[in-house]
Order: C-alpha cells, then sequence, then structure tokens
C-alpha cells in the first residue's frame, strides 16, 4: 500500500489549482448562475450538479489516460509537464488580461426552451463533456499532481477530493449567484481576483516547467 503522505504536496497543490480555476468564472459558471438568476435555484443547482459530473468524468479519464501512458513509457510524462505548465502559463495571461480588462462577467440563461431539473442536469453534463477545454485543464491539473513513480493512487485521490469540491462549488455559485446582488459583489473585486489568480497560475505553471520529477 502506497504512502499517500509522500505525494501530499502535489496532490494539495492540484487542489489548489482545481479550486483557483474554477474560481474565475468561465461559461460553464455564467450559465449555472445567469440560470439561477431567470429560472429558480432548483434548476441552476441541477445544472451546476450536471457540469460537475461532467468535470468528474473528464478527470477519470485523464487519469487513467495518463496512467496508461506513463507505464507504457516513462519519459512521457516530461512531455506531460510541459503541456500542462504552458497551458496553465495561458490561464495565467488570460487571468492578467482579464483583471486589466473593465469588461465585467455577463452570467446569462441558457439558449434554448426551460426544462425540468433533470433536463438541465442532461444539459450540464454534455456542456462539460462537450468543452475540450475541460480536457486541457484536467491534464494541467493532474499532472502537477504526478511524480516520478507516482502510483494511481495518487491520481485517484486528486480525482475523488476535486469531485467532492466541485459539487459544493457548483451547488454554491448556484445558491449565492441566485440574487443580482452577489454578482455585483463579484464584480466589485473581479480585477483583484483575476490578478490573483493571474499569478498563481504564472507559478505553479513556471514550477511544472522546472521540475525534475
Amino acid at each position: 500500500m502506497p504512502d499517500l503522505t509522500l505525494y501530499f504536496p502535489g496532490i494539495l497543490l492540484a487542489y489548489t489549482a482545481f479550486l483557483l480555476a474554477i474560481a474565475s468564472p468561465g461559461p460553464n459558471i455564467l450559465a449555472v448562475i445567469g440560470t439561477s438568476m431567470s429560472v429558480g435555484r432548483a434548476s441552476g443547482i441541477a445544472l451546476a450538479l450536471g457540469v460537475a459530473s461532467g468535470s468528474f468524468t473528464w478527470a477519470l479519464l485523464t487519469v487513467f489516460g495518463l496512467s496508461a501512458i506513463l507505464a507504457a513509457y516513462a519519459s512521457a510524462l516530461l512531455v506531460i509537464k510541459i503541456f500542462g505548465g504552458t497551458y496553465l502559463l495561458w490561464l495565467a495571461y488570460k487571468s492578467f488580461k482579464s483583471a486589466a480588462s473593465s469588461h465585467d462577467i455577463e452570467a446569462k440563461e441558457l439558449s434554448g426552451e426551460r426544462h425540468r431539473p433533470l433536463g438541465y442536469f442532461k444539459r450540464g453534463y454534455i456542456i462539460q463533456m462537450t468543452n475540450p477545454k475541460a480536457a486541457l485543464a484536467w491534464i494541467a491539473i493532474i499532472s502537477i499532481g504526478l511524480q516520478d513513480g507516482a502510483p494511481l493512487s495518487v491520481g485517484i485521490a486528486i480525482v475523488v477530493g476535486t469531485f467532492v469540491m466541485s459539487i459544493a462549488i457548483h451547488v454554491l455559485y448556484a445558491l449565492a449567484f441566485s440574487t443580482p446582488v452577489m454578482v455585483r459583489i463579484y464584480s466589485r473585486s473581479r480585477r483583484v481576483i483575476q490578478g490573483v489568480l493571474g499569478t498563481f497560475f504564472a507559478l505553479a505553471g513556471l514550477r511544472l516547467l522546472t521540475s525534475r520529477s
């Protein structure tokens, strides 16, 4: 039984990257917020759970896919880390660009006819699973937590932990941002938040690119 405490720093860093990634509302988060405001909390929560479930699926596919690659090609970890580090630097650029922009967030309801909560769950899952950026993000997140010789259990620990956080935070968005007041509060602190996110992604990306393990 491998001692996961040896890999805890990498796992914790992967958790942090995931938390900060969803702290910056992207199209899926904005859809959750917009649906909660326009349709109702129940529909917003259902959409949030669908997005979280899609994220969990991408995480599983990434972990088992990368594990299979590393089992066959040990040297592939270097390539994966270079790709992950580059993507994190791109996220840093996007965050700094957002911080410098005066453009505010725009929470909108999903286009198309309205559904019951189960319908919104399905839409959230499909939206997340058809988002290619989700796959890129998960490669970056998983590669942060991987080290040479890391067992599959490390990847599983990252997946399970981020899934729990994903459900909690997506549902929190649906609940907290179901009123315009919270959107305005977030808007006032948006630039500071984006600046902090950009700094973290830049440091994490450089750490990944310069890491030897």
